[in-house]
């Protein structure tokens, strides 16, 4: 299993997805943003829906973090290392379920407090064994008993630390309270974002590598051009003691011309998976707010992820690969779990399927194994909640006795999927339906809760507004109006 995901991963990171098929349709008209429906607008069965959904994520990260680190796993219930993107996500999930009455916001406290306190003693250093993180950065995974990086493999992580980073300022702001618990988390919090050397991750300055490790040294392979990056540059930007120059926002943009473009009619800033038009949205609220360039082409970054989500939809209804069920309520390409490397000879000919991969659908590459994960379609539930709702209830009502457990949706399922793999490292084969995962991922349930709450509520946006690191950041970055501007 962990070879397997470092393996995985590790070309996530570089940027390796393959394209598996192509498909070209006439260019249209993008089609102006609606307004966005509201939760309270729903019918009664859809609310309910909704909200017995956020519960059931939140309580996978309420049972899977160790109560007594605060380390979440990468994946669970089957047991693996310690993810620090799921700990960000994580972080921010408890103040959801205090706010929601799932937990006692005492309890949520408690936990954080718990989380910050750990991650806070471990050490940091350039053994290749005993350290937890380097230059305030932290190794992706960590060993689930001790704290420290797991296996030799694993890279000191840029963008991974960003989304723990995302989760300790949200809890920064959140626990706002003179006691003497939030008091700590506040104090926690800042000392742990204060000590990450960001200049020092400008192995090819001015942009960020993605990453570094003891024995090979920073990876070679920066972070430039649209996708999750967003968050390492903002937070990087953020830093008041190690910010890098305002000139790194500038050079990742640079190559935004190649991203954009038009895809199944939507115009947009392209990047395949999801996740990528997600994961910084998940914390940072772009709506009426735009740096130099969205100024230019006339949106901000949340319109761009709603395009991107309404272009993937297109896609499963056209449908260019014959996959098994796609269509207007079932799809959704991300980085996820799948049913294994291997070939199978099917009705449509010869077929390569993979285990995790990050998936996708835009402009300049198609990576579609027929394998769909809900998260790509829960994590965009707050810029189109009109197609991601009835989807998310199709998806359950089709196929729930195989996708829908105490947790929510397991991390995905491929219907076209009907061979059994010796390379299977998760899930299952069911007669007559397919393949389907048997576990969440961490960094898959963090964009459907935080989602979920952001649409219902604004809870997450709203208590990143009040970060004054988040906002230095942006305002470095050359994002102006809205929300930004003084009051």
């Amino acid at each position: 299993m962990s070879w397997f995901l470092r393996r995985a991963r590790r070309a996530l990171m570089m940027g390796a997805w393959v394209c598996l098929a192509g498909w070209q349709v006439p260019l249209r008209a993008t089609p102006p943003a609606p307004a966005v429906p509201g939760y309270a607008a729903l019918p009664p069965a859809q609310q309910a829906f909704v909200a017995e959904l956020e519960r059931r994520t939140f309580d996978w990260f309420w049972q899977s973090a160790d109560p007594y680190t605060g380390l979440v796993p990468d994946s669970w219930p089957n047991h693996t290392f310690a993810s620090i993107a799921a700990m960000g996500f994580g972080l921010t999930a408890y103040g959801i379920g205090a706010e929601r009455g799932y937990i006692t916001r005492a309890q949520a406290a408690q936990r954080t407090l718990v989380t910050l306190r750990y991650l806070a003693a471990t050490p940091q250093g350039a053994s290749e064994d005993d350290a937890a993180g380097y230059h305030g950065f932290f190794y992706h995974f960590l060993d689930m008993q001790t704290g420290l990086r797991e296996a030799r493999w694993t890279e000191l992580s840029s963008v991974d630390t960003s989304l723990l980073m995302a989760g300790v300022l949200f809890a920064q702001s959140y626990y706002d309270r003179d006691t003497p618990p939030e008091r700590e988390i506040r104090q926690l919090a800042d000392r742990l974002y204060r000590a990450v050397d960001w200049p020092w991750m400008q192995a090819r300055a001015p942009l960020l590598s993605m990453g570094w490790t003891p024995g090979g040294g920073f990876i070679p392979t920066d972070w430039k051009g649209y996708d999750e990056g967003k968050l390492v540059y903002l937070l990087a930007l953020g830093s008041p003691t190690h910010p890098v120059g305002a000139d790194a926002w500038a050079a990742w943009c640079a190559t935004y011309p190649k991203q954009w473009g038009t895809f199944e009619g939507y115009t947009f800033l392209n990047f395949g998976p999801l996740f990528g038009h997600q994961y910084t949205e998940a914390w940072v609220d772009f709506r009426g707010i735009r740096d130099a360039w969205s100024r230019a082409h006339d949106l901000d970054y949340f319109e761009n992820g709603r395009r991107a989500t309404l272009a993937q939809r297109a896609y499963a209804i056209a449908n260019p690969g014959h996959w098994t069920g796609y269509g207007a309520d079932v799809w959704g390409l991300t980085a996820s779990d799948g049913p294994g490397d291997v070939t199978v000879d099917t009705p449509q000919g010869v077929r390569r399927f993979s285990g995790y991969m990050a998936r996708g659908a835009g402009l300049e590459r198609i990576t579609d194994d027929g394998t769909i994960a809900p998260t790509a379609a829960g994590g965009s539930i707050a810029f189109a909640p009109d197609v991601v709702v009835p989807a998310l209830m199709a998806m359950k009502q089709r196929y729930g006795k195989y996708i829908y457990d105490r947790y929510g949706f397991v991390d995905a399922f491929n219907p076209s999927f009907h061979a059994a793999a010796a390379s299977m490292r998760s899930g299952h084969v069911y007669p007559g339906f397919g393949w389907a995962d048997n576990q969440q991922l961490g960094v898959d349930q963090g964009p459907i809760l935080l989602m979920i709450e952001n649409w219902r509520s604004g809870l997450v946006w709203n208590v990143m507004r009040k970060n004054p690191y988040i906002r230095r950041g942006l305002q470095r970055a050359g994002f102006t109006g809205g929300w930004l501007e003084p009051r």
